[in-house]
């Protein structure tokens, strides 16, 4: 039951994933009272394993950095990328661009990845309501001005608040009841997944590299991320309509193992390890809103939008507009001016760097060749991996585009030869 001196408060935060409870302990280190309600009980599980480096910044502000180190998450300090036909890439070493300590991360569960920020919250002063249901956001005008919420069996109660932050995740309420949700008309893909024990790693600093695997034809690739306890997280992305169209009597298993054989470069890595959990699957699920936030309410991490899971920048993008929106909400607080105006400040340069992460995204399902980029332009490898390690939020990434579109012309340029040749 919600106590009454609960009922008040100058901050709700609705759901307590990475973004939620990490924007709940940034406004609470500034004095604020946030109430946060998450709808599951923890520890639950959760896709999206794989750190980028560019999350340390937002783990040091939450004061987590040193509970990290201690943990037996795998450490994380490459990424590579293998072909269709099984060629392995070198490795990207992070430190070798950003010869810092943020560039060594982590693969996490996260079950307890995600159950240790919201304790974190808690710690911080946070009230923390778990098995908690907002059935609805208070508006007083265009104002969001608290929620309804029950928690467990108890009966409904209104909770009163001077900002509402949205972090409910993919199926945010607000998103859906403010008719802000734009699907992405490109990425409208899928992912079926499962995990391994005993699979193979890399050696040396590599055993801990997330690894992109493209499947014959490049219809589709696997990614392949090892976690601690010997197990490798191992799951296939392609569109949406080639992955089920004409395959919707099949389980996702008859699926998953037929993309497998389409991929010479994961069987041997699972040839000898045993499958040790179920197939999950999920569709079609690039998306954002047309803003992130108005009068009292805010949208952040995937309540905001999710982009894809190619680079691993679902928990970066979920810390950044965590923080970003965080310290909006605050000085909006403080200024006692909670509007639009003030509580999209944040939002040119978060959208700026999705858009960033999204274009090389892009590129990479139109079949953008990184080797040859890299050795045309290898005083730019740095900008590629910028990406890779989510330091994103900078306008020097853009100087990517035009040698892409470059790339692009001429590939273009190479395909149209080739076929006046074949007519001829």
């Amino acid at each position: 039951m919600i106590s009454s001196a609960e009922t008040e408060c100058d901050v709700i935060v609705i759901g307590g994933g990475p973004a939620g409870s990490s924007a709940a302990t940034l406004i609470a280190q500034r004095g604020y009272r946030v109430e946060l309600f998450e709808r599951d009980h923890f520890p639950r599980f959760h896709i999206g394993e794989s750190l980028i480096p560019h999350t340390y910044f937002v783990l040091e502000r939450l004061g987590l950095l040193e509970w990290m180190k201690q943990s037996h998450f795998t450490r994380k300090y490459s990424v590579q990328f293998v072909t269709e036909q099984g060629k392995l890439s070198a490795p990207f070493h992070f430190a070798e661009h950003d010869p810092h300590v943020s560039s060594q991360t982590w693969q996490v569960r996260r079950s307890e990845f995600d159950h240790k920020l919201l304790t974190n919250a808690r710690e911080h002063g946070v009230s923390v309501h778990e098995g908690a249901r907002v059935l609805d956001v208070i508006f007083e005008g265009s104002r969001a001005v608290g929620v309804k919420v029950r928690v467990g069996d108890e009966p409904e109660q209104e909770v009163r608040a001077r900002v509402v932050i949205d972090a409910s995740g993919q199926s945010s309420r607000m998103i859906d009841r403010l008719g802000l949700r734009q699907w992405d008309p490109v990425l409208k893909k899928a992912a079926i997944w499962t995990y391994w024990k005993g699979a193979e790693r890399g050696p040396g600093l590599d055993a801990g590299a997330t690894i992109v695997l493209q499947t014959k034809g490049k219809a589709g690739w696997f990614w392949y991320i090892p976690l601690h306890d010997d197990i490798v997280s191992v799951g296939v992305v392609a569109a949406d309509e080639y992955l089920f169209r004409n395959r919707a009597s099949k389980e996702f298993e008859a699926i998953y193992f037929e993309e497998v054989e389409r991929c010479p470069g994961l069987q041997p890595r699972i040839a000898n390890a045993t499958r040790c959990d179920i197939f999950r699957a999920q569709k079609e699920y690039s998306y954002r809103a047309t803003q992130t936030a108005g009068d009292g309410w805010v949208l952040i991490g995937d309540a905001y939008g999710f982009l894809d899971p190619l680079y691993s920048s679902g928990v970066l993008l979920a810390l950044t507009s965590a923080s970003m929106a965080a310290d909006a909400v605050c000085d909006a607080l403080a200024a006692g001016d909670p509007s639009e105006e003030r509580l999209r400040r944040w939002e040119p340069v978060y959208v700026a760097g999705m858009e960033r992460m999204r274009r090389l995204v892009c590129e990479f399902y139109d079949g953008l060749n990184f080797g040859r980029l890299i050795r045309r332009h290898p005083d730019k490898k740095g900008l590629v991996t910028d990406v890779l390690i989510g330091n994103i939020f900078k306008d020097d990434v853009d100087e990517l585009w035009p040698l892409i579109d470059e790339l692009n012309a001429e590939k273009a340029a190479e395909a149209a030869a080739g076929k006046s040749a074949v007519s001829l």
